[in-house]
């Protein structure tokens, strides 16, 4: 039994470890098709064999035989088209056929070897070559680029690095921001705290207006009036302490959502903003080499 639970183990080992060896995409992302000099917006679908590429007007040269498959080997030309409505008209050779199954039944496609990938980055990928002209997407990658390189995340996380500049609507201000992957939550600086009808015990205040100054690092301030929703006991190196805790709308500028944040004097650290857990969560993988 435990040699069983130990092989088990080092199974469950040996994945994480080589998922973890592998670069996350998301469900969609930029490509680039190095023989055309084009990008695309692409599909990232892990249901898809083979990459596929929107391509019309197909032409093999010196003449199609009746069957798709004599055609192999043969040089084929195609014109394709991005998302953005640019054309090139591109030949390549034909290295195999593919037949597929979907919603409207089985059709044959050719296939040709292209340049697939990041901008500068693009790597050799057998692609089919089909009329995508009613598809959102004119690229879809599937496994066959995908394969021991990545792992996909539909959650479409974006990366982000140990600082970043974050906007809070409410103050019309910008902040150089840690970001802290060990704070539960969020720490926004405020001083000269205004709370009307103000109780002294902290927690008859939730539900009540907070009126409070904040200010970035290059010392720009803005008084800002929000929500008290809830207290948070925090502790750290100094002991423990209870803050008032407000939403605003954070984020990256033209990016922001509403998250809680809590409030207290940072007037004596480098960073007046610190974006913990609560708003990475769901939406961030945090990469400090960046």
């Amino acid at each position: 039994m435990l040699k069983r639970v130990g092989l088990c183990l080092l199974i469950l080992s040996t994945s994480v470890s080589a998922a973890s060896d592998k670069a996350v995409i998301g469900s969609t992302a930029e490509m680039s098709v190095a023989h055309a000099d084009l990008s695309y917006v692409a599909r990232i679908d892990t249901g898809a064999g083979n990459t596929s590429l929107h391509a019309f007007d197909i032409k093999v040269e010196g003449g199609s035989a009746k069957r798709m498959k004599d055609n192999v080997g043969k040089m084929v030309s195609f014109t394709t088209e991005n998302n953005a409505g640019e054309q090139k008209r591109l030949t390549a050779k034909i290295v195999k056929t593919s037949t597929v199954s979907n919603s409207q039944g089985r059709e044959t496609r050719y296939m040709v070897d292209l340049d697939v990938g990041f901008k500068g980055k693009e790597r050799t990928v057998r692609v089919n070559l089909r009329d995508r002209s009613h598809m959102d997407y004119k690229l879809l990658i599937g496994r066959n680029w995908l394969k021991d390189r990545y792992v996909v995340d539909v959650s479409e996380k974006k990366l982000i690095g140990p600082t970043a500049s974050i906007s809070i609507v409410e103050s019309g201000l910008k902040f150089k921001t840690r970001i802290d992957t060990g704070a539960v939550e969020n720490s926004l600086h405020a001083y000269d705290m205004k709370i009307d009808n103000e109780d002294p015990d902290m927690e008859k205040n939730i539900g009540k207006v907070i009126h409070f100054t904040t200010e970035n690092e290059k010392g720009e301030s803005h008084v800002v009036k929000s929500r008290i929703v809830e207290t948070s006991l925090i502790r750290n190196a100094q002991g423990s302490e209870i803050r008032y805790m407000v939403e605003l709308n954070v984020g990256e500028p033209g990016q922001e959502y509403k998250v809680k944040v809590n409030l207290r004097d940072r007037s004596k650290m480098s960073y007046k903003l610190l974006i913990g857990r609560n708003w990475l969560q769901g939406h961030y993988i945090v990469d400090v080499s960046l």
